[in-house]
C-alpha cells in the first residue's frame, strides 16, 4: 500500500448523510455530547448501514473506523492504526487510497463483504465558509454487493454476475411455489422462473449466483438456508419491505414504468414476488442510480435439460471439483473472442434444451460456419475488436461511466457493423444468423461517427481526470485549456522574474490545495525577503523547518485565472461527455440487441471454429428415445492428450429405446484406470453438447431429447451436514430413483462399494431392477460387483460392456476399449502395483487374493447372487421372524443341491480357457466338500 499522509484527526470533519438508523449498535449508541462533529457525522451514517463496511471518504482516502477498521484490516492485509477516542477507548483506524479504492473492494466483495461507499458532496471550501465546527457534507451513494457490481475490474468478463430473489406462494393444493427472479444489473439482464421445493436445488445450480436475497420469512426454512449457503454465495435476508400481493406488482409496474403486468405473460404469484423483490434491493443498494434492466423474462423450466446440482457437480460443466474452470467442459470448449459470447456460451451450456426446433435452429448458424472458414476467420477477427457494449452501456446508465466506457460503445459499433457487412454478402444465411446480424447493421452510423470525432487517442480511466476530448471538437473547451495552459507559461515567466527581483536562482513557484500557488525560498533567503525593500512585493505565508513561503499580488491575481480556467475547462469536458452518453442511452435498446446479437454470432462461430478444429459432428437431435453414439470421445480429456500429443481411444454407446417400453441399460465392468468414469461421463457430455446446439466429439450421434440428466460419479463426505461417504451416495441414488423417467438418462458409478461387500451388492442388484422396471431410463452402470452381469440374462433391457485390458507378464495394460461382454476379473491388484506399493505388499495381497477365490465363502457368495429373483423383495413375509426363518430355509435348500446350482450358474461360452479350468478345480472341491 502507498504511503499516505498522517489522517486528519477525528475532531477535524463531519456532517449528516443518509438518515437514520431504526437499531444502533451498542458500541457505536453514545451521547451526542460526548462525539466531535465529523465524529457523530459517521456515526449517524454507519446506524443507516448496518451489517455494512462503511468507506467514508475523507481527502484521499476512503477510512474506515471501530469494527469496520479491524475486519477491513484483517481482510486486506493493511495496517490497522488509532486516531482519536470515543467513550474513553482508542479508535481503530485504517484506509485505503481512493485511486486503489477498486481494487480493495474486489478483495472485500469476493470474501462476501458489503460495503457501503460514502461521498464527499460538497467542496471542503464550502464547509469552511459556514464556519465553526462545520463539517463536509456526506452522503452513501452506493451499497456494493456482490450481486450488483457493474466495474469492469470487479467482474469476470466471461461470467454473469447474477443477483437471485427467491420468494414463495401457497399453490391450492396447499403445497409452496417459489418463484426464482435472476438478474445481472452489470447486463439488464432479469428472468424469471417458478419450481417447486424439490426442483430448487437444481435451479439454484443452473444460475449460479453471485448473491441470494430472500424475505425474513423464508430464513426460518433450515432446507432453504442450507441449499442457499451450500452453492457459496451470501444470502441477504430482505425484511418485509420488498411487498406481496398488489404492492408486489405496483412495485414493477412502476419501475418499468407499465400500466399492466399482462404484456410479460402468465407470471405466478411466487414469480411476482420475486421480480418485486429483486427490484427492491436493486434500488436500496443503488440509491439514486437507476440500472437499465430489460423487462422480466419468463424461462420455463421444460425448455431446458434439467441437471440437478450434483449432476453439474460430477461433470464438471463449468469448474471443476477444485473450482477451477481450466479442466472443465466450459474450459475445454471456450474459443469465444468477445466477453460477451463467452457468457453466452457458457448460458447455454448450463441450460441445454429440449426444443427440437430451436437446437437445429443453433446447429445450423454452427453448420454454416464450418462451411465458410474464410468468412468464419473474417467474422472472428472483426469481433476481437468489439468490447463488452452491454456492460458499457450498463454503466452509463448507473452514472458510472468512464470514457473508456465511451470508446467501448464506439469500436463495438465499428465491429457490429463490420460483422454485418461481412455476413450480408453471405448466401443462405441461417436465420440464427440473420437476425443477430440485422440487431448489429441497425445501429446508428452517425452516433459511432461523433463518438470517433470526441474522442483522445488516450483515454483516461475516469472522467474526472479530463483530457479525453479531442483537440478541435470543442471551440470553448479548447479556449479554456489554452487560458489553462497558457497560465503554465506565465507562471514559468513569473517565476524568472521573482528570481531576478529576489536575486536567487534558488526561488521556486510551487503549488498545493491549501496554499493554492506560492513562492518556496530556502530558510536564508527568506529571512532576506521578509525585510525591505523586498517585504513590499513578497507577502510572508508560512515558516517551515528549512523554508519559507511567499506570496504575492500577482501571483494571487493569476491562482483565479488559473482555477477559473481549469474549472471552466473541466466543467465543459463534462458536460460534453454528458452529451455523448445521452446520445448513447437514448440508443440502449438497439445497442443491447446489437450486443446480443454479436454474442449469438460469436458463439456460432467458435463452436465452428472447434467443431473444426477437433473433428467434431453435427448429432441428430429428436423426440425419440435414441443414444448411439459412435466413436464417442470425451471433450476434456482428449483436449488434455493432445498437449501430449497422444490420441483418445473412441468408443461406441448404444442406449436406444423405444417409447412406451424404457431405453437400454449398459453395466460396465473392468478394472479401475481402465476408462470407465471417462466412458461414462463422455456419453452424458455428449447429450449436453448436442442440446446446446453444438456440435459433438464423435463419428455420429442420434440422440433423443434427454429431458434431465443424472451423474452420480464419485462421493466425498458431508461432515456438515453429518453425512458419510456412504451416505451421500444413497441421497444421491435416491433423488436419482425417485426422479428419474423415460426419457432421462442416468450415469451411475460403483453404487454400493461404500458399505459391506453383500449390502453394496444387495443395494446395487436392487437399484438396477429399480431402473429397468421402474424409471425406465437409459442408463450407463458402471461397476466392480461382476455379478450384476448376470442380469443381462434376466432383464431384456440390459447389456453388458467391459473394458478391454491385456495382461503381459504379470502387469496390466489398458487399452481403454470398451468392448460387449464382462469382466474376469478386476485387476485390483495390478492397480495396487501400478500406483507404487511397496513390493511386499503386492505379493501379500496376491497370495491372499489366490486364498479368498478358492474358499468357500466366496463359492457360496456367487451361487447365492446368481439366483436371485428379479425383485425378490416384493414377496417376502412382513414380520421379522417370518423374514430369518425363509432365509434360513432357503440357505439349507441352496446348500443340499450346491453342486447342481454352481453348475447351473457356469454359461460355457462366457468362459475364457483360464477361467474354465479354475471352474472345474472349483466343481471337484465342492464335490468333495459333500462327501
Amino acid at each position: 500500500m502507498p504511503k499516505r499522509a498522517a489522517p486528519p484527526s477525528i475532531k477535524d470533519d463531519n456532517t449528516q448523510v443518509s438518515g437514520k438508523a431504526d437499531v444502533v449498535s451498542p458500541q457505536l449508541d453514545a451521547a451526542p455530547a460526548k462525539n466531535s462533529p465529523m465524529m457523530a457525522q459517521y456515526l449517524e451514517i454507519k446506524a443507516g448501514n448496518p451489517g455494512s463496511l462503511l468507506f467514508y471518504r475523507m481527502g484521499d482516502f476512503y477510512e474506515l473506523f471501530f469494527d469496520d477498521a479491524e475486519v477491513a484490516a484483517r481482510a486486506l492485509g493493511i495496517v490497522l492504526t488509532k486516531r482519536g477516542k470515543h467513550q474513553g477507548d482508542d479508535i481503530p483506524m485504517c484506509g485505503v487510497p481512493v485511486e486503489r479504492a477498486q481494487e480493495y473492494l474486489h478483495r472485500l466483495i469476493s470474501l462476501g463483504h458489503r460495503v457501503a461507499v460514502c461521498e464527499q458532496i460538497e467542496d471542503p471550501a464550502e464547509a469552511r465558509k459556514r464556519g465553526g465546527k462545520s463539517v463536509v457534507r456526506r452522503e452513501v451513494k452506493r451499497l456494493v454487493t456482490p450481486g450488483t457490481i457493474t466495474e469492469d475490474t470487479l467482474l469476470d468478463p466471461s461470467r454473469a454476475n447474477r443477483l437471485l430473489a427467491i420468494a414463495r406462494a401457497a399453490r391450492s393444493d396447499g403445497q409452496w411455489s417459489y418463484g426464482l427472479a435472476a438478474l445481472d444489473i452489470s447486463t439488464g439482464e432479469f428472468l424469471v422462473s417458478e419450481a417447486p421445493e424439490a426442483a430448487l436445488e437444481a435451479e439454484i445450480a443452473r444460475i449460479e449466483p453471485a448473491e441470494i436475497i430472500v424475505p425474513d420469512a423464508l430464513m426460518d426454512s433450515p432446507g432453504l438456508v442450507r441449499l442457499c449457503r451450500e452453492t457459496k454465495a451470501p444470502l441477504t435476508p430482505l425484511g418485509r419491505q420488498s411487498g406481496e400481493g398488489s404492492s408486489a406488482e405496483r412495485r414493477i409496474l412502476d419501475y418499468f414504468g407499465l400500466a399492466t403486468l399482462d404484456g410479460l405473460g402468465a407470471l405466478s404469484r411466487a414469480e411476482i414476488a420475486a421480480a418485486a423483490a429483486a427490484l427492491f434491493y436493486v434500488e436500496r443498494t443503488q440509491f439514486s442510480a437507476r440500472p437499465s434492466l430489460n423487462l422480466p423474462a419468463r424461462l420455463s423450466r421444460e425448455t431446458h435439460m434439467a441437471i440437478d446440482a450434483a449432476t453439474r457437480a460430477n461433470l464438471e460443466l463449468t469448474r471443476t471439483l477444485t473450482g477451477a474452470r481450466e479442466g472443465s467442459l466450459i474450459g475445454a470448449i471456450d474459443k469465444t473472442v468477445t466477453a460477451a459470447g463467452g457468457r453466452l456460451l457458457a448460458e447455454r451450456l448450463a441450460a441445454p434444451l429440449t426444443d427440437i426446433g430451436q437446437i437445429a435452429r443453433r446447429q445450423t448458424a454452427v453448420a454454416f460456419f464450418i462451411d465458410e472458414p474464410g468468412l468464419r476467420g473474417e467474422v472472428r477477427k472483426a469481433l476481437k475488436a468489439a468490447p463488452d457494449l452491454m456492460r458499457a452501456i450498463s454503466r452509463l446508465a448507473l452514472d458510472r461511466g468512464g470514457p473508456r466506457d465511451l470508446a467501448a460503445l464506439r469500436d463495438g459499433f465499428a465491429a457490429a457493423f463490420g460483422v454485418a457487412q461481412a455476413l450480408d454478402g453471405a448466401a443462405a444465411l441461417p436465420e440464427e444468423l440473420r437476425e443477430a446480424s440485422a440487431a448489429g447493421s441497425s445501429l446508428d452510423a452517425s452516433v459511432m461517427a461523433r463518438l470517433g470525432e470526441a474522442l483522445a487517442d488516450a483515454l483516461p480511466l475516469n472522467r474526472r481526470d479530463g483530457g479525453f476530448i479531442r483537440p478541435g471538437f470543442d471551440g470553448a473547451l479548447d479556449e479554456c485549456r489554452a487560458l489553462r495552459d497558457e497560465t503554465r507559461k506565465v507562471i514559468a515567466a513569473l517565476q524568472a522574474r521573482y528570481c531576478e527581483l529576489a536575486d536567487t536562482r534558488q526561488l521556486k513557484l510551487k503549488h498545493n490545495h491549501f496554499l493554492g500557488h506560492f513562492i518556496e525560498v530556502p530558510q536564508a533567503q527568506g529571512e532576506k525577503l521578509l525585510r525591505p525593500p523586498f517585504d513590499a512585493t513578497f507577502i510572508h505565508r508560512q515558516t517551515m523547518a528549512d523554508a519559507m513561503r511567499f506570496s504575492t499580488r500577482d501571483l494571487a491575481e493569476l491562482e483565479v485565472k488559473i482555477s477559473s480556467a481549469a474549472d471552466e475547462a473541466m466543467s465543459r469536458e463534462l458536460a460534453i461527455f454528458a452529451d455523448l452518453a445521452a446520445l448513447l442511452l437514448a440508443a440502449k435498446a438497439s445497442v443491447k440487441r446489437a450486443a446480443e446479437g454479436l454474442a449469438a454470432i460469436d458463439v456460432a462461430a467458435s463452436l465452428a471454429e472447434l467443431a473444426a478444429d477437433c473433428d467434431w459432428t453435427r448429432p441428430e437431435v429428436d423426440a425419440s428415445l435414441a443414444f448411439a453414439i459412435e466413436g464417442g470421445r470425451h471433450p476434456v480429456v482428449e483436449a488434455a492428450l493432445r498437449t501430449s500429443g497422444q490420441a483418445f481411444v473412441a468408443n461406441d454407446c448404444a442406449l436406444s429405446g423405444v417409447a412406451g417400453k424404457g431405453g437400454r441399460i449398459a453395466i460396465v465392468t473392468g478394472p479401475n484406470m481402465a476408462g470407465k468414469s471417462t466412458y461414462l461421463r463422455q456419453n452424458a457430455l455428449i447429450a449436453v453438447l448436442a442440446q446446446m446446439g453444438a456440435f459433438v466429439p464423435a463419428r455420429r450421434a442420434h440422440i433423443g431429447v434427454v429431458d434431465r440428466l443424472f451423474s452420480r460419479v464419485g462421493a466425498a463426505d458431508d461432515l456438515a451436514r453429518g453425512r458419510s461417504t456412504f451416505m451421500v451416495e444413497m441421497v444421491e441414488t435416491a433423488a436419482i430413483l425417485n426422479s428419474a423417467r423415460e426419457r432421462s438418462l442416468v450415469i451411475l458409478d460403483e453404487i454400493g462399494r461404500g458399505t459391506a461387500t453383500f449390502d453394496g451388492l444387495s443395494i446395487a442388484w436392487a437399484v438396477m431392477e429399480h431402473l429397468h422396471e421402474s424409471n425406465r431410463s437409459r442408463a450407463l452402470f458402471a461397476t466392480h460387483f461382476h455379478e450384476l452381469t448376470q442380469l443381462a440374462k434376466r432383464l431384456e433391457r440390459i447389456d453388458n460392456l467391459t473394458v478391454r485390458v491385456t495382461d503381459w507378464n504379470g502387469d496390466v495394460v489398458f487399452l481403454h476399449e470398451i468392448i460387449p461382454g464382462a469382466a474376469d476379473q478386476s485387476y485390483g491388484v495390478q492397480v495396487a502395483k501400478l500406483a507404487g506399493l511397496p513390493t511386499q505388499v503386492v505379493a501379500r495381497a496376491r497370495h491372499l487374493l489366490a486364498e479368498f477365490e478358492a474358499s468357500d465363502r466366496s463359492r457360496q457368495s456367487d451361487r447365492l447372487v446368481a439366483d436371485l429373483p428379479l425383485f425378490s423383495a416384493a414377496s417376502a413375509p412382513k414380520t421379522a421372524y417370518d423374514n430369518e426363518a425363509q432365509h434360513e430355509t432357503k440357505a439349507r435348500d441352496r446348500t443340499s443341491d450346491a453342486l447342481g446350482v454352481a453348475i447351473d450358474a457356469i454359461d460355457p461360452d462366457e468362459l475364457s480357457p483360464k477361467s474354465a479350468l479354475e471352474q472345474l478345480y472349483r466343481l471337484k472341491r465342492l464335490r468333495a466338500t459333500q462327501h
